[in-house]
């Protein structure tokens, strides 16, 4: 992994929404001429900088005003500013559906102007198209194929004298061994609501896919739900991993920051995390430290183990700018190879554009792999019917860590939102 310079994140909180990152920032509604505004969560920072950098250059007469917020407070904000006419010119927007900034949420609402047209729509796998479109017509620009997985220090792995775990009980023997160590397995910051999701899908990539390829599709028609399913195994597991001191001392009073900063530091051997987040981790690390990733197994058949792999950054043009014509050439930049690759290389991911110059670091190439032997799953949310069944997955991992829930009583819950009660 190349090292990464940028700065420390732009600090956000729930009351407060997107933090400007940049001297040029305007507020709202306010004629800055060619300065374009954009938002993205805090996960994209270290990507979008310096794609924005190198359209600038680009574009000398071109400014661009990027800001940040984490992602729970930039999802409900953005569709404030989206009501009021006061949203920023080019956003973040997640594939598919499942939350609040999901293109098939924001859609109906006229939000997203249809980019059907730009020359690059044309080169969206058809594989991503279900996720990039709405009604067959196109409105985001993707720009990585991510993953979900651990990512971890070298030198903190070494230490515990294991090696990347191939099976469940090497997981749970790696979580004895850190902790033998002085360290923990896994560091995982579920006070941050959108974290707590990301070990059920590693697990539940495993737990249910491996069996049920076709769940999701299954689940749409009404022959499948998440009580009679794997999806019980993975919160079982979920759960044993914190019984078993496998994360963070109170994760629930664990922010993702602080959890990043464990991986960073050595404290911990790794985090489950959005491949996104590894260029954050590394930025907060030693000059030196090495990472890796490996698929967290659910089974003691490595065969079986199967990754969260899907389309990941991805932006939208707010259907009522007033400066669409630098908006579409921002993101006709992001599409572009020199564009798309830099993205991709900064979220330590591959290019959703394919393009025969992108050069994969030889330390993620476990979702590329992956993907080659057709052992990657879509992201869970980007197929679920609405935005408030991830809202109950998130509320009901930190009720399950609080002691409050159980994992039949989440899942129910999850099956009534998914129906839409």
């Amino acid at each position: 992994m190349k090292r990464i310079t940028q700065g420390i994140l732009c600090a956000a909180t729930a009351g407060a929404f997107l933090v400007a990152c940049s001297s040029t920032a305007t507020s709202p509604g306010e004629d800055s001429g060619a300065t374009l505004r954009v938002a993205a969560p805090s996960s994209e920072k270290a990507a979008l900088d310096a794609v924005v950098t190198a359209f600038e250059k680009a574009n000398p007469d071109a400014k661009v005003t990027v800001t940040y917020a984490d992602a729970d407070p930039y999802q409900s904000t953005l569709r404030t500013q989206l009501s009021s006419g006061t949203a920023p010119d080019v956003f973040y927007a997640w594939p598919g559906n499942g939350n609040a900034g999901a293109i098939q949420t924001l859609v109906p609402g006229g939000y997203l102007e249809d980019l059907s047209g730009r020359p690059w729509a044309k080169d969206v796998p058809a594989g991503f198209k279900s996720v990039t479109q709405v009604d067959g017509k196109t409105y985001i620009v993707p720009l990585t194929y991510t993953g979900i997985a651990a990512v971890y220090n070298k030198a903190a792995l070494t230490a515990t004298g294991k090696d990347e775990p191939k099976t469940w009980t090497e997981v749970l023997q790696l979580c004895d061994a850190a902790k033998k160590d002085g360290k923990v397995a896994f560091a995982l910051g579920n006070q941050t609501p959108w974290v707590t999701q990301l070990v059920d899908y590693a697990l539940v990539a495993t737990t249910v896919y491996a069996e049920e390829p076709d769940f999701a599709a299954r689940q749409q028609a009404g022959k499948a739900s998440f009580a009679d399913s794997g999806w019980k195994t993975a919160m079982e597991k979920y759960l044993e991993m914190n019984e078993r001191g496998c994360f963070s001392e109170n994760p629930l009073g664990t922010s993702v920051d602080t959890a990043n900063e464990q991986v960073a530091r050595g404290d911990a051997v790794a985090a489950v995390q959005v491949l996104a987040v590894a260029g954050q981790i590394e930025a907060m690390a030693p000059e030196g430290t090495e990472f890796g990733t490996f698929a967290l197994p659910a089974t003691d058949n490595p065969d079986d183990t199967r990754m969260p792999g899907a389309v990941g950054g991805a932006y939208a043009v707010n259907a009522k700018t007033g400066k669409k014509d630098v908006a579409h050439d921002f993101i006709d930049f992001l599409a572009q190879p020199a564009g798309t690759n830099l993205y991709a290389e900064k979220s330590s991911a591959g290019p959703a554009l394919p393009n025969d110059s992108f050069k994969a670091d030889e330390s993620f190439q476990t979702l590329f792999t992956y993907q080659r032997q057709n052992r990657t799953v879509l992201f869970m949310d980007q197929l679920w019917p609405n935005a408030k069944v991830q809202q109950a997955h998130l509320t009901g991992v930190q009720d399950l860590f609080s002691g409050e829930s159980t994992p039949e009583e989440v899942l129910a819950e999850m099956d009534k939102t998914y129906q839409g009660d």
